[in-house]
């Protein structure tokens, strides 16, 4: 007898945790001992639970609808992500971005070397959304200037971690903000306002760590942070008035404008300015929108043009895609009663604000100790707290800050995650030298818990 409705099937704690431990086990040789991408892994744990749907008498009509009702809960970032893209090539090609760059190298300090570190990177992070990216670029700057300035190697990788992941953090272009924002269902720009409250104090107490740990520079060479700058400015994009799309997308922003509303103009404005100053054809804007902006090729741009080539769509479908597998799999989980099990068990005692603010942010830890992956992290905890946060009469938007500040910027202090891996390879400090360092990523992580159990920024949700 097979079961074709969407009805939710009812499963045992046992079968859970066997079934949530073959989950984390599959995904963890998958993704760090073969090292294949999210993907791989999330679609062959998706087949995995298609057989045990199965052995339950499901249909995979069924198990299908399942997964189409995980996807829709998150069907509004989808279609954000898109925008974002958009968004991304025309700030670029309008030279938002890049003048954002330039005036930020204005802020290094000899002197305070490490702070300026931190502080730069935040400013790059935020404009160019990803914070990967801004490792292997002003990050890698960085290091080289560390040798230069006789610098701690281990401090200025923390730094650069640090603001890297701030912006990758509060970056409207960020994907994982975005993510954050969506599968709970609130508005990106709610998200972005309500997580200031823990980013805020943990940006502060950041600065005047590193300032403590500050030592005094003997040299003063700022060779690559000029080379840097004269690059910026070979590429023609870097001018005062670019610096207008950005304003109007912050003001946007404090005025709480819908963020689909507040990046379509910020796009029109972006336009007009690129038109103002360079000659584009239809064809050109069709190729930046689809596949990002590419600035001019040349000898006198050198490794900025790689930092200059963002946006677009193209850009976009790696996150979609893992997106669209992680909210399949959460709608599996949750209907063949994997998901309501396991919480279940603990469901007594997650009594307050406190305690499930605790098992929110020690689930998205876990999955990245676990797994070490980052969207996972945020996907599977969003998911599985949801219900939780609405029972207790929390907003959701707690929980979406919650899985932000114990997913996003806890990835890159996990040794064989995703952004760890990378970041000590392009760094060149592995990540236990600068885990101790990265001041902010953990800070995050202990605010967002402090709060939680004081219920100082605890939203609840208003009676109608």
């Amino acid at each position: 007898m097979t079961q074709d409705n969407l009805t939710p099937l009812h499963s045992n704690t046992r079968t859970a945790l066997l079934i949530a431990a073959a989950t984390v086990t599959i995904m963890s040789v998958v993704m760090i001992a073969f090292g294949w991408i999210p993907h791989l892994a999330l679609l062959l744990v998706i087949c995995g639970l298609f057989i045990f749907g199965r052995s339950k008498g499901l249909t995979f009509d069924a198990m299908q609808r399942f997964m189409a009702k995980g996807v829709m809960s998150g069907f509004g970032a989808i279609y954000l992500f898109f925008f974002i893209g958009l968004m991304t090539a025309s700030l670029m090609m309008s030279g938002t971005i890049p003048t954002l760059m330039y005036y930020g190298f204005e802020l290094i300090s000899p002197q305070f070397f490490y702070v300026s570190a931190f502080v730069l990177t935040s400013i790059i992070g935020i404009a160019v959304g990803s914070s990967l990216t801004t490792c292997a670029t002003i990050g890698v700057a960085f290091m080289g200037m560390a040798v230069a300035f006789d610098a701690n190697p281990a401090i200025v990788a923390g730094a650069v971690v640090s603001g890297a992941f701030f912006g990758d953090k509060m970056s409207p272009l960020s994907d994982t903000c975005t993510i954050s924002a969506s599968v709970v269902g609130i508005d990106l720009f709610e998200h972005l306002r309500n997580m200031m409250y823990t980013t805020v104090p943990a940006w502060v107490l950041t600065v005047i760590l590193l300032w403590f740990f500050q030592a005094q520079m003997t040299a003063t060479n700022l060779h690559d942070i000029n080379t840097l700058k004269q690059q910026l400015l070979a590429s023609g994009l870097v001018h005062g008035d670019a610096l207008l799309p950005f304003i109007l997308l912050v003001t946007l922003i404090l005025f709480r404008i819908n963020a689909i509303y507040a990046i379509l103009m910020t796009i029109f404005t972006a336009l007009a300015l690129t038109y103002f100053h360079h000659s584009l054809t239809i064809e050109q804007l069709g190729t930046y929108f689809f596949k990002g902006y590419k600035p001019a090729e040349g000898p006198a741009l050198g490794p900025v043009s790689n930092l200059l080539s963002r946006g677009g769509l193209e850009s976009m479908f790696f996150t979609l895609t893992i997106v669209i597998l992680a909210l399949s799999l959460g709608g599996l989980l949750h209907n063949l009663g994997i998901l309501p099990a396991l919480l279940n068990s603990i469901k007594h005692k997650l009594t307050s604000a406190g305690r499930v603010t605790l098992a929110a942010a020690m689930t998205s830890l876990g999955v990245n100790i676990l797994i070490g992956e980052q969207y996972l992290s945020i996907l599977l905890a969003g998911e599985s707290f949801k219900s939780e946060y609405t029972r207790l009469d929390l907003h959701p938007k707690n929980l979406a800050r919650t899985i932000e500040d114990a997913g996003t910027v806890i990835n890159p202090l996990v040794p064989w995650s995703v952004c760890g891996v990378f970041i000590s390879q392009q760094l060149g400090v592995s990540v236990l030298s600068y885990l101790p360092y990265a001041f902010f990523c953990y800070l995050c992580l202990l605010l967002t818990i402090l709060f939680g159990f004081t219920g100082f920024t605890i939203s609840r949700i208003k009676p109608t």
